[in-house]
């Protein structure tokens, strides 16, 4: 039989790594990598960013705000009235996208008489300034089975639907919502 010694050992056991702590620290390690590795494809492949080119979305959005753009809503629905879209007009990849709110969805007929939008015969009440110019939609406009009617927030500065070189918004041009504001003078926020 031995005794224990008290006193001074010159021989320390050496410490041995546990199985489980080598477990934990590689569940740790693989979980970053796989966070990092999600966060970069969804970003990649369901979202984009871009900036606001011009005050026609003010007082929401300004000039070099960046906004993030959901693209994967628009696969599993259509978009709603009074969504803020991005789109590129007539499709025209050399053109920068366009950020404008919904204002009229299909089969709903569009017309501006006086300054004020009427949708389906119904004037819209809106807190914006009376249009300057109704464009094309000074004529009664039905939107077809795949078309959206788009507006600027600060309507007299806006080319949008209005105008004759942009048109109703087919639904293949529309690319996604905005949903938030990373960089902007109202700071940051989602976006109604």
């Amino acid at each position: 039989m031995r005794r224990k010694q008290k006193g001074l050992s010159f021989y320390e056991k050496k410490k041995r790594i546990n199985a489980h702590v080598l477990r934990e620290i590689f569940g740790m390690v693989f979980g970053t990598f796989a966070a990092i590795f999600l966060a970069v494809v969804l970003t990649v492949n369901v979202g984009m960013r871009t900036n606001i080119v011009g005050a026609s979305m003010e007082p929401v959005l300004y000039n070099g705000d960046e906004v993030l753009v959901n693209r994967f809503i628009y696969i599993l629905s259509r978009p709603q009235k009074y969504d803020v879209v991005i789109f590129l007009p007539g499709g025209n990849p050399n053109s920068h996208y366009y950020v404008k709110r919904v204002v009229a969805v299909p089969g709903e007929t569009v017309q501006i008489v006086n300054g004020i939008l009427y949708v389906d015969g119904v004037p819209e009440e809106e807190n914006f300034d009376k249009m300057e110019d109704g464009g094309i939609a000074e004529s009664e406009i039905v939107l077809g089975e795949d078309e959206y009617f788009v507006l600027g927030d600060n309507r007299n500065v806006s080319e949008d639907s209005r105008s004759g070189n942009i048109g109703p918004i087919k639904r293949s041009n529309i690319y996604g919502r905005a949903w938030f504001c990373l960089k902007g003078q109202n700071g940051m926020g989602f976006i109604e």
